[in-house]
């Protein structure tokens, strides 16, 4: 039905409360950038209105650091449009201070713990080739 994936991988050794958030934010990244991924509203039966819904399925993958980092590289050297969220982000409380210690790092040093992308479904594999299914 889709011939794009969208594709979330975080590092394997999070805390399970550090793999939730990520996944939320970097899901909220992607979703914002790309036009057209967001769905209607919904309704319930007594006519209550909720948010949207992201309209295609999201793949979450788990992979090492290594291999994330590989993700990374591949993510950038195919000009892929990426949501990224590094480790020191977690000392931070606020959006302002999260971009301010993002631009600390360069990608050959940042402590990646989840990248998140959409892109062609032959493209999406070869960029998170390593990782896999999250458990």
């Amino acid at each position: 039905m889709f011939d794009t994936k969208f594709v979330i991988v975080v590092r394997e050794d999070l805390a399970q409360w550090q793999k939730l958030n990520v996944t939320a934010f970097l899901a909220t990244g992607v979703a914002s950038a790309e036009d057209g991924l967001m769905g209607e509203e919904y309704r319930d039966g007594a006519g209550n209105v909720y948010h949207p819904l992201c309209a295609q399925p999201i793949i979450v993958l788990g992979a090492d650091g290594d291999t994330l980092k590989k993700v990374q590289t591949r993510a950038l050297e195919r000009g892929v449009p990426a949501s990224l969220y590094i480790e020191e982000m977690f000392s931070t409380g606020h959006d302002a201070a999260n971009r301010a210690v993002f631009a600390e790092f360069s990608p050959e040093d940042a402590r990646v713990v989840g990248i998140a992308f959409r892109a062609e479904k032959k493209i999406a594999d070869k960029i998170s080739k390593g990782a896999k299914m999250h458990p």
